[in-house]
Formats: structure tokens, C-alpha cells, sequence
């Protein structure tokens, strides 16, 4: 009851045990709360301490308790005093970050344009904790292929921030993630702890939107690590944002099953006959999907058994000619 004045539960039975049986000694205290002499006197000390005991002049040796009115008042004035210490430390904190937001805000690195190039892996990391740290309501992510031990405890970090917060998070990853072990328990525990994931066996670039206001990007799609595009335009962060809903729209929740269409053709099946189509190899249809160049040929050497096809160009014919495209 007394806790928030710094007064744990065994010493205010003490304490209150003190002030109704004065003439109590330790061994007569433990007997009448159940407790050990060893906690009594550490309730002792710490009461003590707190100046809610004094030292009795009328028996040497022994302590009496002060008065509520006196000792409690005490406590609360302290713990006041405390407050309004706190209270200052973050005003003071608040007025420095102001400051330093203030000095570097019209440096050409966090110019107020619609377009920063952001080189460095220590700088592009910067860069996402702060969008992260600005987001009050929305994050927004496409992640395809797999994600690195680093990068998953990154975003394990971030996320459980924003989360806390109460930020909304949706995450679109690939069909191929669910194949890799940390990838999909990084992803379950994204779901566990209330963010919505689901996956496409197709997606567009990686890319994160925060309150539909600030975008990330990666200057080149095929090297993230090159560097990234922030970008703040409404116009640009619109279309991107009308493209993650779309992706959003054809994927599926990350626990749900990936079904089979009426010719028992997959989407990921039907994406890969679709970039063949296209004239993708082996090798970059393989990258788009996020699976390993051995997988993509499997995936097509079982539709070509299944389509009767001599050819890969026989089986782009009979997958048409069949309605699988």
C-alpha cells in the first residue's frame, strides 16, 4: 500500500505493527507477523533509514516509531522532491535533443527535401531507427527473399518498439521465407505479438512506409546495401503505398495455407511459368521468387511432367492452352 513511498510490504506491517504495540521487541514482532527475526530486523533497518524510526529515550536500546503524520509527510515530500527532479532532467533532456534537432536540421545530409540518398550501412541504419521512432500510427513493409541474422534481430528490436506504442505494423514477405527456418520464426514472432504478416510468391523491391508520410527504399534493388532513397514527396510515397496494398490484397495471411486453383497450379508455380514466359533464365526467375536457382528448375521440370511438355517452349504453349496463364 506503502510501496510507492519507497516502503516495501514486510517493512509497513512492521511499521504498523510498531505504532499500535509500541513496547514490542524483535522476537515478539516475528511472532505476531509469522516471520522471520532476520527480516524483522532488516524491516528495522530499512524503517530506520527511513526515518519512520527513532531511537527511544525512554528505553536505551530500543527504537519507536514516529508518527504517520510526521514520518509519512516525510516520505511523501521526498518522493515530491524526487519528482520535480525528474520533472527538470527531462525538461532539460527534451531542450537538448531540440537543440541538437534544431543545429542539424539545415545541414544538406536532413535537408527538408522529397528525395535524401543515404550511403553507409551505419548511416542507413540510423536512418530506419529514426523513421521507426517517428511512426505513430502505421508501418508498413515488403521484405522479399530471406532476412540475415542481423537484420532479423534488427527488426525484432524495432518492432517491439513500435508495437508497445501501439503502431500498427503490416509486413509483406515472400512464399519463399516459409522455407527458412529463421525467417519464419522471426515472422511467427511478429505475429504472436499482434503485427500482421502475409506472403506473396512474387513481390515488388523491399520497401518501408511509416504513417503513409515517409518512405525507404534501397537504391538498387539487387544490393541493399549499396544505399537508400528516403523519400517524403506525397506523390511518390502514394503510388508506393497504393502498391503495397495491392501486393497486400493478393497475399495471404503468413498461417494460411497456400491453395491450388481449380488445374492444381500454385501461385508460385504459375509466377515462375509466367517469368519464363517473359524470357527470364533460370537463374534471375530463381531471384525474383526468392528461392535457390536448383528449386526454380525442380518447380518447372514438375509442371513440365504434369503438362506432358517435351519443352519448356511446348510447356508455355500447353499452360495457355490449358488456362494455368
Amino acid at each position: 500500500m506503502l510501496e510507492y513511498l519507497g516502503l516495501n510490504t514486510t517493512a509497513e506491517g512492521v511499521y504498523r505493527l510498531m505504532l499500535s504495540r509500541p513496547d514490542l521487541g524483535v522476537a515478539e514482532l516475528a511472532a505476531e507477523l509469522g516471520m522471520g527475526t532476520a527480516d524483522v530486523r532488516s524491516a528495522l533497518d530499512e524503517l530506520f533509514e527511513l526515518s519512520l524510526l527513532r531511537e527511544s529515550v525512554e528505553r536505551e536500546g530500543h527504537l519507536r516509531p514516529v508518527s504517520p503524520a510526521v514520518g509519512l509527510q516525510l516520505l511523501l515530500a521526498r518522493q515530491q522532491a524526487e519528482l520535480d527532479q525528474r520533472r527538470q532532467r527531462i525538461a532539460e533532456g527534451q531542450a537538448a535533443v531540440a537543440a541538437i534537432v534544431a543545429e542539424f536540421a539545415g545541414s544538406p545530409a536532413s535537408a527538408a527535401a522529397e528525395v535524401e540518398r543515404v550511403l553507409g550501412m551505419d548511416t542507413i541504419m540510423q536512418r530506419l531507427e529514426e523513421l521507426a521512432a517517428s511512426a505513430r500510427v502505421e508501418a508498413l513493409s515488403i521484405t522479399p527473399g530471406v532476412q540475415s541474422a542481423a537484420a532479423i534481430a534488427a527488426a525484432l528490436r524495432t518492432n517491439a518498439d513500435l508495437l508497445a506504442r501501439g503502431v500498427t505494423i503490416r509486413t509483406a514477405m515472400q512464399d519463399s521465407a516459409r522455407n527458412d527456418r529463421p525467417t519464419l520464426a522471426y515472422a511467427q514472432s511478429l505475429t504472436d505479438a499482434g503485427a500482421e504478416v502475409r506472403s506473396a510468391p512474387l513481390l515488388p523491391p523491399r520497401m518501408l512506409i511509416a504513417d503513409r508520410g515517409t518512405a525507404i527504399v534501397p537504391v538498387d534493388p539487387a544490393n541493399t546495401r549499396v544505399g537508400v532513397l528516403v523519400l517524403t514527396g506525397r506523390g511518390v510515397v502514394a503510388a508506393l503505398v497504393a502498391l503495397f496494398e495491392q501486393v497486400w490484397a493478393t497475399a495471404v495471411p503468413l498461417g494460411a495455407a497456400r491453395t491450388r486453383d481449380r488445374n492444381g497450379v500454385s501461385p508460385q508455380e504459375r509466377e515462375l511459368l509466367g517469368l519464363l514466359g517473359q524470357g527470364h533464365t533460370d537463374e534471375s526467375a530463381a531471384k525474383r521468387l526468392g528461392v535457390s536457382e536448383r528449386t526454380a528448375r525442380r518447380i518447372m521440370a514438375d509442371l513440365m511432367e504434369r503438362l506432358g511438355a517435351r519443352s519448356r517452349f511446348e510447356a508455355g504453349l500447353l499452360a495457355v492452352k490449358e488456362g494455368w496463364l
